[in-house]
């Protein structure tokens, strides 16, 4: 019974195009939550987990970052298409806050009850969602990237923040990790990291399989991360 439709959406100047799935068993408003991709660009990855969220019963929604077509073919035009957003805080949150803008006018969502999870770039995304103070219910980082943008954000973060972190993540050391805590403790978010042992980048990747770099598929940490993620999307929209 899940379904799933390509949207296209614009800003006004770029077409950008995700990926919407939904159980189609029913026609009742439910809430949505945003699926932030990986710096590839939005892949079948994002889709099937986008699908994995509509099983549950939510409107899954993998959004595009980059644009319609923009799809790295190698790591050098990753970095590339990713390197332009990380240069550009103030245009990342305005894209990602597009895609949650888009998710709510699906017709089978309950725009008051919003979610967004991200991988890699994407953790990145989500948490530049929350950090805007964003009306959302929460937010989700796997294997995210920590870093605060240069923008003048210094107000209460309404959305709970989730954040799944590989200990030994090569992008995110355990003092960026420390320092993303003291920001969201700061700023009186409701926050939580599970920090996974022997476990780098990229963990939830069944492709990603270069230990020398750091990043490594998990299956324990990534069936870990996505039972987490369950209960505290449960939680969110009680």
């Amino acid at each position: 019974m899940i379904k799933t439709k390509k949207i296209s959406y614009t800003n006004g100047q770029d077409i950008f195009q995700g990926v919407v799935a939904w159980d189609s068993s029913s026609q009742a408003k439910r809430p949505a939550v945003l699926v932030a991709h990986a710096y590839f660009g939005q892949l079948q990855f994002e889709e099937e987990k986008a699908i994995a969220l509509a099983e549950i019963g939510y409107v899954g929604f993998a959004i595009d970052m980059y644009g319609k077509g923009k799809r790295a073919s190698s790591p050098e035009e990753a970095r590339s298409l990713m390197g332009e957003l990380n240069a550009n805080r103030a245009e990342l949150l305005a894209r990602i806050q597009l895609g949650l803008k888009t998710a709510q006018e699906f017709e089978l969502t309950n725009p008051t009850k919003m979610a967004a999870i991200g991988f890699c770039f994407g953790g990145k995304c989500v948490l530049d969602l929350a950090r805007s103070g964003e009306n959302l219910k929460g937010v989700a980082s796997f294997h995210g990237i920590y870093d605060k943008p240069e923008l003048n954000q210094n107000t209460p973060i309404k959305a709970a923040v989730l954040v799944f972190h590989g200990w030994e993540d090569p992008l995110a050391t355990p003092k960026q990790t420390v320092a993303l805590a003291q920001e969201l403790t700061e700023r009186n978010a409701d926050w939580n990291i599970c920090a996974y042992g022997h476990t780098g980048h990229a963990f939830t990747n069944p492709n990603a399989n270069s230990p020398e770099t750091g990043m490594l598929f998990n299956k324990k940490s990534t069936n870990r991360s996505w039972r987490s993620l369950t209960n505290f999307l449960a939680e969110l929209f009680e």
